[in-house]
């Protein structure tokens, strides 16, 4: 990428179009080379990226998260004026988790015209109250407690908890603004769902695996956990904070994949930090995503701990 191509590209938060690559200097063949050499790749159409200069180890879900966020400012970019970034686009801006949405789409609201789809875009029509809409680098958003409520009515009730509790966690919304969004649009279609998400979002969930969890256990019937507990030995010496306590005895955790990494010294740490749970007189059960998708034997797995 020549130099006057980078600047301009940097100054659109890392895409450029067709016009861009033209005004640079570059022809149409020139381009077509870039892009069978793998060197620039298409975002959508007349729209390019220069994927070479993205971390060479980045997770897919980051990957699909970046690439969301480059496709929302190229729509909006080619959109104008009058649109709001929405749902599960705005929901990404915020830096919400992007677990169980669907980024294949572009979503915008406009209070006035005609809603529409095409390929790479969805455009609402709907009106703001006061006070939903925010600036988040550059675009027009709606806010966090707005985009948890319109993304929960469009896909389900563990993704609004999902992303209810992220926001509660980040500090990026009150639980009273939460619950007030959620009630202001009860007569969306999926509703519900995005109402009782609300209510019982816990901003002491931590990752996307915990708040799943959380759903799984209220959904099998188990007792309302404590979450992030210290536990302590008859010495009061900290043995460690636990993701869930159950039964006044039982410790859940979740394992993320990532949570401990390869290294040896961490497993063993977290072995001898088991043990000393197991000799305070708890049990713990641990949980992985492969567990999340067999609910019922899990839940029956806590249970049986008790």
């Amino acid at each position: 990428m020549n130099p006057k191509l980078s600047v301009l590209t940097t100054a659109r938060r890392g895409w450029f179009s067709r016009a861009d690559a033209i005004e640079s200097g570059y022809s149409d063949s020139e381009l077509r080379r870039q892009l069978r050499a793998g060197q620039w790749s298409r975002l959508s159409r007349d729209v390019y990226v220069e994927p070479g200069m993205w971390p060479s180890e980045e997770p897919s879900w980051d990957r699909a998260r970046r690439l969301h966020l480059l496709r929302t400012r190229a729509v909006v970019d080619r959109m104008g004026a009058g649109v709001v970034v929405s749902h599960q686009s705005a929901a990404a801006l915020h830096g919400l988790p992007t677990w169980g949405l669907d980024l294949s789409k572009v979503h915008l609201t406009k209070p006035s015209g005609r809603a529409r789809s095409d390929a790479i875009a969805d455009v609402h029509r709907s009106r703001f109250d006061p006070g939903e809409i925010t600036v988040v680098d550059g675009l027009r958003v709606v806010t966090p407690a707005r985009a948890v409520t319109e993304t929960a009515c469009g896909s389900s009730y563990e993704v609004g908890v999902v992303l209810a509790d992220a926001a509660l966690h980040q500090g990026l919304v009150t639980a009273e603004a939460l619950l007030a969004t959620a009630d202001r649009h009860r007569f969306w279609t999926g509703s519900p769902a995005a109402r009782a998400a609300a209510r019982f979002a816990d901003g002491l969930s931590e990752s996307v695996g915990e708040s799943r969890l959380r759903v799984l256990m209220a959904n099998h019937g188990l007792p309302v956990p404590t979450l992030q507990v210290e536990i302590r030995d008859a010495d009061g010496r900290l043995v460690g904070r636990v993701d869930f306590l159950l039964f006044g005895r039982v410790v859940v955790e979740f394992d993320g994949a990532l949570k401990y990494g390869e290294a040896a010294d961490a497993v063993l740490a977290e072995k001898w930090r088991e043990d000393r749970l197991r000799a305070c007189g708890y049990r713990v059960v641990r949980v992985s995503w492969a567990d999340l998708d067999q609910p019922r034997a899990t839940a029956d797995r806590i249970r049986a701990a008790a």
